[in-house]
């Protein structure tokens, strides 16, 4: 949307000057996501802020498949002075500003590719901007660090909220002051009685950011943005009934569509009632033959976390609390994981891929959710 404001709208703008443009005259921003992690309403705030509130001429629009959570989002935004009109809507290939959401996505898709030493990236993680760099093999950039999901449950507000405030803070020619004036106005009035919790995120996001700038060195080399493509399309697809898309196979690794939490299983606490694994949809569960109090029993003997996705169901229906809810960031080394005995294949490369739609709504969370944050 190429502004052109109201007199009311110019009068809560706080021009900018922005810190560099492209040939296009724009300063862009591309926000990697999975659904659920709210980049799509972050995108739109971000283009509101620009458009309303600084100043400036502003584009915001995102790019996503079937609106479910757990499926890769991408969310684009310009900003261009008064006076040079956005013309194109295109992807960003080349970011000025990259905003991870989700830490797992970084090895399983190419979300830094476009990335040179003057791009900013602001990523939801706990670990450190060096090992974040090693992580990402990043050629070069400024990276600022943020636990987005730790300090969203501290502020009861969302996660999306808390990376708000590291952007504005990443991008260092947005006043906070604006950022609060936009939610006020925006998410406050729809949802009044979550604007102190979104106004809390939001400033514990942008206190809270570490960073740490990295120069260009053969360590690692520049990775030019493409397109991301299927390996299958009408030319090349396998005929006879075989379906090749993700989330159809065994070999599917379900790892970058949880958004922080996974089950914990207490095999103690166990009595093998089969009700995880009647309402997991991944084939988490691996049950084998045994016995359970003097009897022969299917007994549960762990979780194939490739096909989790992290919709904690089993959690939530699990009688005696022998599966809890606990942060993936937590538990590296998990003891209670088990390969799918079903697997015939001893060396199967899972493929990375997003979730299957099995799950959309959040019926196992205590607390009630809406687009604002928490209620």
């Amino acid at each position: 949307m190429n502004d052109r404001c109201s007199d009311e709208k110019k009068q809560k703008s706080d021009a900018v000057t922005l810190p560099f443009v492209n040939e296009n005259g724009c300063y862009e921003m591309r926000l990697e996501s999975i659904g659920g992690l709210g980049a799509n309403l972050c995108g739109k705030l971000l283009g509101e802020l620009g458009a309303t509130y600084l100043g400036l001429n502003a584009a915001a629009f995102s790019s996503y498949g079937s609106e479910k959570r757990g499926s890769p989002v991408k969310s684009y935004v310009r900003y261009s002075a008064r006076g040079c009109d956005i013309l194109h809507n295109s992807p960003v290939e080349r970011p000025n500003l990259l905003v991870l959401f989700h830490r797992a996505l970084a090895g399983a898709l190419p979300v830094t590719a476009g990335v040179d030493k003057d791009c900013i990236l602001v990523i939801n993680t706990s670990a450190t901007p060096e090992q974040m760099r090693d992580e990402l093999r990043l050629h070069a950039g400024h990276i600022y660090c943020v636990d987005a999901l730790q300090l969203a449950l501290d502020s009861k507000s969302r996660v999306n909220m808390v990376m708000l405030g590291a952007i504005v803070r990443a991008a260092g020619f947005i006043p906070l002051e604006a950022a609060k004036r936009l939610i006020a106005d925006t998410l406050g009035k729809k949802y009044p009685a979550m604007l102190e919790s979104n106004l809390k995120g939001l400033t514990l996001g942008y206190e809270a950011v570490v960073s740490q700038e990295f120069a260009p060195d053969a360590k690692y080399a520049y990775v030019p943005y493409r397109e991301v493509r299927s390996k299958w399309g009408y030319a090349n697809a396998p005929l006879g009934g075989v379906n090749p898309h993700f989330g159809s196979t065994a070999s599917n690794d379900l790892s970058p569509s949880r958004e922080g939490y996974i089950p914990l299983f207490l095999p103690e606490k166990c009595i093998h009632c089969g009700l995880c694994d009647s309402t997991c949809p991944d084939m988490v569960f691996q049950f084998t033959k045994g016995e359970y109090r003097g009897r022969p029993a299917m007994m549960n003997r762990g979780l194939d976390y490739h096909h989790c996705k992290g919709c904690l169901r089993c959690v939530d229906v699990c009688p005696t609390e022998a599966l809890v809810a606990g942060r993936e960031a937590e538990h590296p080394d998990k003891k209670w994981f088990v390969k799918n005995k079903d697997l015939i294949a001893e060396n199967i490369d899972f493929e990375p891929a997003g979730a299957d739609a099995s799950v959309t709504g959040e019926s196992y969370l205590d607390e009630k959710r809406v687009d604002g944050g928490l209620m």
